[in-house]
């Protein structure tokens, strides 16, 4: 079930405007694509939470401007620099029949029992944590799975190792050999090995440098009984 959104039409335009809106607790707006371009207004308030719903950011959206509805995606947004506060916002229209282009969020999971986390020790670490796409409306994902439940230590999943819904394809700047996750030891784990290699090693050679002089000293003593 689609995500619903409304907007009324915007009447007023410019810098003025939009900041009397701001005051009013209203987002001014816009939805382009396919047709005329519209000026659209939001509640601030349902559209600052729904912005913080990740699917929100990577479905299709039902708007509903001014009483008739119009799927849409989410195209870009624009928050205040440091209020917690919604400038602007952009929406797109959408073609049942053409693929759309997104960003959709990666989900990882099975990070727990990965034979580098489980038994190796490794930590996970993130390359990716989101994938550009490729598809239909209709077969746009919300988010995309990567298990890593046989990850090893030293190894990564890369993009052609994905399994992606029918449908959708990878897209963008992506390559089937980029890193998506990688199981890794610790920095510190890597450091006190080090550290504990060299003082071994220091060991061993102080003990290394000492046997001539021993051996060399105990024929003199020798000689002096």
């Amino acid at each position: 079930m689609a995500i619903e959104i409304s907007a009324t039409t915007r009447k007023a335009q410019g810098t003025g405007a939009s900041r009397r809106l701001r005051k009013a607790n209203r987002v001014p707006g816009i939805v382009y694509g396919a047709g005329e371009a519209a000026l659209i207004e939001l509640d601030h308030n349902t559209l600052y939470y729904a912005l913080r719903n990740e699917a929100f950011h990577a479905s299709i959206l039902s708007l509903d401007l001014d009483g008739k509805k119009e799927s849409v995606l989410l195209r870009d947004f624009h928050m205040h620099p440091f209020r917690q506060q919604v400038q602007h916002i952009d929406f797109q229209r959408v073609d049942a029949k053409k693929k759309i282009h997104m960003r959709v969020p990666l989900h990882f999971i099975n990070a727990e029992i990965a034979p580098g986390v489980k038994t190796g020790g490794g930590i996970i670490s993130h390359v990716l944590n989101e994938l550009e796409i490729n598809c239909l409306p209709a077969d746009l994902p919300a988010s995309v799975e990567v298990d890593l439940a046989h990850l090893d230590l030293g190894h990564s999943i890369h993009v052609s190792d994905v399994k992606l819904p029918k449908g959708v394809a990878v897209a963008g700047h992506h390559h089937a050999n980029d890193a998506v996750a990688t199981v890794q030891v610790p920095r510190g784990h890597v450091e006190a090995a080090a550290e504990a290699a060299a003082s071994e090693a220091a060991s061993a050679a102080a003990t290394a440098a000492a046997a001539p002089a021993a051996a060399a000293a105990k024929p003199a003593a020798e000689a002096k009984k």
